[in-house]
């Protein structure tokens, strides 16, 4: 009886210890599945009219830049040169209302006829003789 008690308990032990290593095994031997997400990107696919259309694009943009660039320097000029040409005229003004002043202190008469018909008159005498 004794080795019918000592027979049952180590093969109680011996289930006990089947049953252990099975239950082990299911939770960490068992098939496991990953899911995987790659990060790889593709870059899009463009064709040559792609190509092309974005190059003249770019083209165009810097074109209009070179426009602009141009016609603010043209602007500047233009102001320069108003600027040059009132300065002119207010000592033109100056100086005609200085020679005015001459004449008469001189007693020098104005002419009553405006310079354009006196230049025409001298054309018209060189070109008689």
């Amino acid at each position: 009886m004794k080795q019918n008690r000592n027979l049952l308990l180590i093969s109680i032990a011996f289930v006990a210890g089947i049953v252990v290593i099975w239950t082990v095994t299911s939770i960490q031997g068992g098939q496991r599945t990953y899911e995987v997400q790659p990060q790889i990107t593709m870059p899009e696919y463009r064709t040559d009219a792609v190509h092309t259309l974005d190059a003249y694009e770019r083209l165009m943009n810097r074109y209009m830049d070179m426009v602009d660039r141009n016609l603010s320097n043209i602007e500047r000029d233009i102001t320069n040169t108003a600027e040059k040409i009132d300065s002119i005229d207010v000592r033109l003004t100056e100086l005609c209302e200085r020679t005015a002043r001459i004449e008469k202190a001189l007693g020098i008469e104005q002419s009553k006829k405006p310079i354009t018909s006196l230049l025409k008159d001298q054309k018209t005498a060189i070109v008689n003789k």
